[in-house]
């Protein structure tokens, strides 16, 4: 295999090709990222040439099916970050509690450990026989593993570390059931769950909502879908909505500061000015 230098125009070319013959656009994300994630894929094709990707791309559907996993963004974990879940039950659950019916937006939801631990926590509330959550991803592979809400039972250990840290008041064993290697969540927790295909590089508002979760992903962004995006979420919000942020990311000198007030700085969380 050839060692290559993997330049803008070549990464730019590629991208098209995904995004005319695949319908997934990935220009606008960081170009650190993408080149990292290229040279991955290259790497274990042992391809000799860019022209070589190339064509792999545009005459290989499972080869392309496989980069377009590797640009994916699948970084999760059920109560990841426990001190964001911790200010979720003492700052935004409150002010959730004084609507009557609550949607809530899981954007970029990969697996979905992070909605089902977003129902844990609203159960626990005694608040989630009243919500919808939609939880969207434009990776279908990710969704379809995240509706059946299976996971390895290596990870579990892990999840109940979070889940304590997070302030969680039961027992973590209670929300899943254990099977040969694996862990089932409970199906209580899936009821008001919907999982839909949706991609934030190039869809619309398809809901009103009054919490939205997009944590760690505007990071893989350039500027402009950044602004794009955080345009989407402040057309998704209800007045008074809350938007929760990954540590990495922020609101701060940007455009769309003063559209918002902060509700924890330390965890990015954010509501919508009326």
């Amino acid at each position: 295999m050839a060692l290559i230098d993997l330049t803008g125009p070549d990464i730019e070319l590629l991208l098209t090709t995904l995004y005319r013959q695949y319908g997934y656009d990935f220009r606008q994300y960081s170009e650190a990222h993408v080149r990292r994630r290229i040279m991955n894929r290259f790497i274990l094709s042992g391809l000799n040439s860019m022209t070589d990707m190339q064509a792999r791309v545009q005459n290989d559907n499972k080869f392309a099916a496989l980069l377009l996993q590797d640009l994916s963004i699948t970084v999760t974990e059920m109560f990841r970050d426990p001190e964001f879940y911790r200010s979720l039950r003492e700052k935004v659950i409150p002010i959730l509690k004084t609507y009557s019916f609550i949607k809530v937006w899981h954007a970029g939801c990969s697996t979905g450990e992070e909605a089902y631990s977003m129902a844990i926590l609203l159960k626990e509330a005694g608040l989630y026989d009243r919500t919808t959550i939609y939880a969207t991803d434009f990776n279908q592979q990710a969704l379809d593993h995240a509706r059946e809400g299976i996971f390895s039972n290596e990870l579990i250990k892990d999840y109940t570390i979070n889940y304590q840290r997070s302030g969680g008041p039961e027992s973590f064993s209670s929300y899943y059931t254990s099977q040969y290697n694996m862990v089932i969540i409970d199906q209580s927790l899936k009821k008001n769950i919907v999982w839909a295909n949706h991609n934030l590089v190039t869809d619309s508002v398809f809901a009103e909502v009054h919490l939205i979760l997009c944590r760690n992903v505007l990071i893989y962004f350039n500027k402009d879908l950044q602004n794009r995006v955080q345009t989407l979420f402040l057309d998704s919000l209800i007045n008074g909505g809350m938007l929760c942020l990954g540590t990495k990311e922020s609101l701060r000198f940007g455009e769309f500061e003063d559209r918002y007030l902060e509700i924890d700085r330390k965890q990015k969380v954010f509501k919508k000015k009326y």
